[in-house]
């Protein structure tokens, strides 16, 4: 009863950084609510006998937590709603080396990681989110978060750099996001989605040419009702679509735009061109947030 009486003590008395950690981590006050209970319930049951730092491993508690649910997050919304191209064999991932970043960027970058990670949440593989969030927002050390990824201090620092090279980059990309090609591709994928034949014809050049297809309303009827699983993106920072499948873009999908009419559709399905790409995924709200 005594370490029990200790135990949701020290709780209690970490909890507002423990929400705070799964909010960031999460970016949903109801998630992260459920993050912070199911750590309770880990904690609760755990030997907190060898337990010198309270608030460090709870955090690390928390944040394991957080990683379960957004890679489940991340398997779920990556189950494709729909088919475009075949799907070509996947790209291996490549591994750069992170970038330095000075203090005052990295403080700079903590500030604002409140929108940043809204706009790039879906762009941040899980492990590399973790890394981000604990490091420069909570200044957790590499070591301890590479003991909660089951990686290396250098390995958890250089997917903390991947990342804020992508935060970083959202920031540099915030006019495309509310540029007007932006709000005709938006529309495009929306009438494509709805299957609304007149809608795509009016976004359409007359002349418009798709992949072999040309004139607006041929182009029209092969997209009416297709693009389900295709999402509006920034492609090296130009509005775009893209669809992937289990965390790999498989496609990406080009418009060219002129007096406001979509000229060309391009499909671009090669996995080494693919795998090059700066991709920024977008959402409804990004042009209010950004």
């Amino acid at each position: 009863m005594v370490e029990q009486d200790w135990l949701s003590e020290r709780f209690a008395e970490h909890q507002s950084r423990l929400h705070a950690v799964a909010y960031r981590m999460l970016g949903s006050p109801g998630e992260a609510e459920d993050a912070v209970q199911e750590a309770w319930l880990r904690v609760s049951r755990a030997d907190t006998g060898q337990v010198e730092n309270p608030a460090g491993w709870l955090t690390t508690v928390v944040a394991r937590v957080c990683l379960n649910m957004l890679e489940a997050r991340r398997a779920r919304r990556e189950d494709p709603a729909g088919a475009l191209p075949p799907e070509p064999t996947a790209p291996q991932p490549s591994t750069h080396l992170a970038d330095q970043a000075t203090p005052e960027d990295e403080t700079l970058l903590a500030d604002s990681v409140g929108v940043a990670l809204m706009v790039v949440l879906d762009t941040l593989a899980p492990a590399e989110r973790l890394a981000f969030v604990l490091h420069d927002v909570f200044a957790v050390s590499f070591a301890e978060i590479g003991a909660i990824i089951d990686r290396s201090p250098a390995a958890a620092r250089q997917l903390a750099s991947r990342a804020r090279r992508r935060v970083q980059g959202t920031a540099d990309t915030s006019d495309a996001a509310r540029s007007p090609k932006r709000e005709i591709v938006e529309a495009f994928l929306a009438a494509a989605r709805g299957g609304d034949f007149t809608a795509l014809v009016e976004l359409l050049d007359p002349d418009a040419v798709a992949i072999e297809i040309r004139g607006a309303e041929a182009v029209a009827a092969f997209f009416a009702g297709r693009a389900q699983a295709a999402r509006l993106a920034l492609v090296d920072g130009v509005p775009a679509a893209v669809w992937s499948h289990r965390g790999q873009p498989k496609a990406v999908i080009a418009f060219t735009v002129r007096d406001e009419k979509i000229t060309r559709i391009a499909i671009d399905t090669d996995p080494d061109r693919l795998h090059d790409l700066d991709i920024v995924y977008l959402s409804a709200g990004d042009k209010e947030r950004l």
